[in-house]
């Protein structure tokens, strides 16, 4: 089964389907269905075909010059289209229009080439990557055992400054009593200026 390309649009015309227009150096037009019949050799047989020549009645029509174009149209809106003018990459429903701008399968198969990102281990928060890998490979007693002794270091560091002064932190003499709390509303409250 041979499939043709819409001269315009680009879709497919099936057999048995579609217009076919042939257009020579400005002497032979003949545009006919496809539907209607193949195209017969020798004479023309009016009714299957619809004949446009611009020749004299006289002289058989005779065969398309080499320098013919041949061109298929699905529709005959195509064909209108066509006739008029009309430039495909502008008209929004053709083919090359959709490729131009990259519509339907081109989407899909760009869609399919995303990037793979690539994972890199790096340092951070002042460690270097095999400060990291050492940390990690260290069993869990032994990490407990560290934090115990850090945590132990810093109690004797904070005892130490504290003897160092002369007396613990966080204690008052024995004659002094601790005041109680007043917010900074409560002291605006008091200060006398009452209101307004």
């Amino acid at each position: 089964m041979k499939v043709e390309i819409d001269s315009f649009s680009g879709h497919k015309i099936y057999p048995s389907r579609g217009r076919l227009f042939v257009r020579g150096d400005s002497k032979v037009s003949i545009l006919r269905d496809i539907m209607l019949g193949p195209l017969l050799t020798g004479r023309y047989s009016i009714p299957p075909l619809r004949l446009y020549v611009n020749l004299k009645p006289s002289t058989p029509p005779s065969p398309p010059k080499p320098a013919t174009q041949i061109f298929r149209f699905a529709k005959p809106k195509h064909e209108s289209m066509f006739k008029q003018r009309k430039n495909p990459r502008v008209i929004a429903w053709t083919q090359v229009y959709r490729r131009q701008h990259r519509k339907g399968v081109a989407d899909q198969v760009q869609k399919k080439k995303s990037r793979k990102t690539v994972k890199s281990q790096r340092g951070y928060a002042g460690m270097s990557l095999t400060d990291l890998a050492a940390k990690k490979a260290e069993s869990p007693a032994a990490r407990l055992e560290a934090r115990q002794a850090a945590i132990n270091k810093a109690k004797l560091e904070k005892k130490a400054t504290a003897t160092k002064d002369g007396k613990p932190k966080g204690t008052r003499p024995a004659g002094q009593a601790s005041a109680p709390k007043v917010s900074k509303q409560q002291m605006k409250n008091t200060s006398g200026k009452g209101g307004r």
